[in-house]
């Protein structure tokens, strides 16, 4: 009998291809709530998961669940504890994302510097007067600062230092000072970050450890001209904590892909504010990064069903299934 997949969330075709070669069967998924996941997972063999909620009583429903592999880098949406104690593998893909987000970012930089948000909106209502009065500024010897010097901060620093010429300074805690300073200056603390960077991105991971991790301490620290940008996760930022930053004049603006609760309500203060381009949590979605994630996630499945020690694993449970 062939090993059963459940996608609760589908995924770009070559990744189901690549699982139906391989002759397993895939089972897309009736419902994206914890409920309905629970229900779907009881003859299934493994989970490929994209951002819907996996706690506890997915994997206790699953009594034949050997792996489920997430599609993209973050992994905070999985109960990896109870993964591990159930003897199930979790894989990700940390390789597929990296310069997509990383050209996410640079894109960002781009428009806050040249007023793009602004000036598409005054254009399009027939200021034309608008191209003298709002300007915008060179990127070249610029401050950017970024926290986290991971797969997508590195490539981050090396795209804005060596193909726009900006200065970039990084911190890392989990880096030697000499290891950043192949991508960046190194940063004694994320508050000489904020306090000397003209943009400030950040690319950290999301969980208990880093919830709420920038604030009105270190916006407060920002010059009045800097910018902010998070394509990482939305639980790092202190969101209330960013809004009076923005309404307050404290920075100039902000670029923001990720939020608190997704998605956001149609009347959350940020959707109300022109210094502040949104994006819907979509900086890794260009067709050949989704094509990348489908296929490393699958990846990771044949390798745990096939018998083999998964590439990019998140755990190593003792007692496997």
């Amino acid at each position: 009998m062939a090993y059963k997949v459940l996608i609760p969330q589908d995924v770009a075709q070559p990744g189901k291809d690549f699982l139906n070669e391989r002759g397993y069967e895939i089972k897309m998924g009736a419902g994206l709530t914890a409920e309905a996941i629970a229900a779907d997972v009881v003859d299934c063999d493994a989970i490929l998961a994209r951002t819907a909620p996996f706690p506890a009583k997915v994997f206790e429903a699953g009594q034949k669940l050997k792996v489920i592999s997430r599609h993209g880098v973050g992994y905070d949406n999985i109960d990896v504890a109870k993964a591990t104690e159930l003897g199930v593998w979790v894989t990700f893909a940390p390789e597929s994302n990296a310069n997509t987000v990383a050209e996410h970012a640079i894109g960002c930089i781009f428009a806050l510097a040249r007023n793009f948000i602004q000036l598409n909106r005054e254009t399009r209502a027939g200021n034309w007067g608008i191209r003298d009065q709002l300007l915008g500024f060179d990127l070249a010897g610029k401050v950017l600062g970024i926290v986290g010097l991971g797969k997508i901060g590195r490539r981050v620093a090396q795209k804005a230092s060596r193909g726009l010429d900006m200065k970039v300074v990084g911190y890392d805690p989990f880096l030697k000072p000499e290891q950043i300073a192949e991508f960046a200056a190194p940063a004694a603390s994320m508050e000489d970050v904020f306090s000397t960077a003209d943009f400030v991105s950040v690319h950290i991971p999301g969980g208990a450890s880093t919830r709420g991790i920038v604030n009105q301490k270190l916006f407060a620290l920002m010059k009045r001209t800097a910018f902010f940008i998070n394509a990482s996760r939305g639980d790092v930022v202190a969101e209330a904590d960013l809004i009076e930053a923005l309404r307050s004049g404290t920075i100039a603006g902000a670029a923001i892909d990720v939020f608190e609760k997704e998605p956001p309500a149609k009347d959350h203060p940020l959707m109300g504010m022109n210094n502040v381009l949104l994006t819907p949590h979509n900086a890794s979605q260009t067709r050949e990064c989704m094509i990348r994630m489908a296929l490393h996630a699958a990846q990771g499945i044949d390798e745990v069903l096939s018998g083999k020690r998964p590439t990019w694993p998140v755990n190593d449970p003792a007692k496997r299934r």
